[in-house]
């Protein structure tokens, strides 16, 4: 795939069959994460991957995008290390690039994924329910899976974003 067309052609997924990407091919989707750029290659993310019905089931009560959450085989939910943070503003950017370099790999393996971020207004019971130390902060959830959708077809103009 065209890098052009992996950019181009990525779409959020919101429901999904029930087959399980490959163990490899999620290790490839949060390799390609961890290549993202960070300043002082701090790498301040740390990912969380949830196959669990029970804990989907309870992460899916946190958001009004729960059905997505419940549907997908699998979740990731990406944090930021607040050990590895040198600079709020920087770091939440690196982890911006570390969560798109997984949609577009996701994308490119044909897989499909949406970003979740509504959730992060229940972050704080999140990271309760999770069980997560308190130097991880929630960042965003992704959900990975097989497509069981036709992707809408999206209309993104360059004039509209300049000054």
């Amino acid at each position: 795939m065209k890098f052009e067309d992996a950019i181009k052609g990525r779409r959020s997924i919101r429901r999904y069959t029930e087959k399980m990407p490959k163990e490899k091919d999620i290790v490839k989707i949060l390799e390609a994460a961890t290549w993202a750029p960070s300043g002082l290659n701090n790498q301040p993310w740390k990912f969380k991957v949830i196959k669990d019905k029970e804990q989907k089931d309870g992460l899916a009560g946190f958001t009004s995008y729960g059905k997505v959450v419940k549907n997908a085989p699998l979740v990731v939910c990406v944090f930021l290390d607040k050990t590895a943070m040198y600079s709020r503003e920087k770091d939440t950017m690196a982890i911006g690039a570390c969560i798109q370099n997984m949609l577009l790999q996701t994308h490119a393996l044909g897989i499909g994924s949406c970003w979740l971020g509504e959730i992060l207004n229940k972050k704080k019971e999140v990271e309760k329910f999770l069980k997560i130390h308190s130097d991880y902060e929630l960042m965003a959830v992704v959900t990975l899976g097989y497509s069981n959708e036709k992707p809408r077809g999206s209309r993104k103009k360059l004039k509209n974003s300049l000054l």
